[in-house]
C-alpha cells in the first residue's frame, strides 16, 4: 500500500497556502547550513527555529561528513553565501546499531529489509543479496560524540573549505529535544 495519495493531497493543501514563498531568495536568509541525520524523529526546522528560506539542511544517514555532504557544504558557501555550519548528530542513532561488516553481511545475504532484535540486526530475507556493499564506507558510529568531532575535523581540514567558516558540533537528544554541544568538536571547528 502506497502513501502516494496522502503525499499528493498534503502537497495540494500546502500549495493552496503557498503565498509569497515563491519569492524567497535562492541563498539562505540566515546564512548558515546544518549537516544532520535523516532520522525521521529530527525536525531541524523546529529544533533550530527555522522558517522556509532560512538555512540549508543537508541530511544523510548519521549526519556524517561524507564526500557528498562536504560537496553540498562547499556549494552552500561558495555559491550561496553561508557563513556558519553546524554538524548535528543525535542520540539513539540507528548508525550506532551496526558496523560496516554487519551491513555488508546483511546485504550479501539478501536485499530485503532486515529486522532489529535484541542481538542486533538479523537478515530475514529469502531473495538473493549482493556483495557490492563491500565497496561502500557506511560511516557507522561507534562513539556518537567522537563521530561529531571526527566529522567537524574532517570538514575543517578539507582543502575546499575556507578557514574562516566556524563549524559547530552538537548532539540532538531525541528524548528531550535539546541540542547538546560537543565542546571538542566545536573547538576543532574554530575558524583558522
Amino acid at each position: 500500500m502506497s502513501i502516494r495519495d496522502e503525499i499528493l493531497q498534503a502537497n495540494e493543501d500546502y500549495a493552496a497556502g503557498f503565498g509569497a514563498k515563491g519569492d524567497l531568495a535562492l541563498p539562505p536568509a540566515r546564512h548558515f547550513a546544518i549537516l544532520t541525520c535523516m532520522d525521521a524523529r529530527l525536525d531541524p526546522a523546529k529544533y533550530a527555529g527555522l522558517s522556509e528560506g532560512d538555512a540549508h539542511v543537508i541530511r544523510n544517514a548519521g549526519g556524517r561528513a561524507s564526500d557528498d555532504a562536504i560537496r553540498s557544504l562547499v556549494i552552500s558557501y561558495k555559491l550561496l553565501g553561508t557563513r556558519e555550519w553546524f554538524v548535528i548528530h543525535h542520540s539513539n542513532c540507528g548508525m550506532e546499531f551496526f558496523t560496516d561488516e554487519v551491513i555488508r553481511g546483511l546485504l550479501a545475504s539478501s536485499l530485503e529489509t532486515a529486522e532489529l532484535g535484541p542481538d542486533g540486526f538479523q537478515d530475514v530475507g529469502t531473495t538473493p543479496g549482493s556483495t557490492e556493499a563491500k565497496y561502500i564506507d557506511w560511516l557507522t558510529i561507534a562513539d556518537n560524540a567522537q563521530s561529531v568531532v571526527e566529522d567537524v575535523a574532517r570538514i575543517r581540514a578539507h582543502p575546499l573549505v575556507p578557514g574562516r567558516i566556524p563549524i559547530f558540533g552538537y548532539i540532538y537528544d531525541v528524548t528531550s529535544g535539546r541540542l547538546i554541544e560537543v565542546t571538542e568538536a566545536t573547538k576543532a571547528g574554530v575558524p583558522i
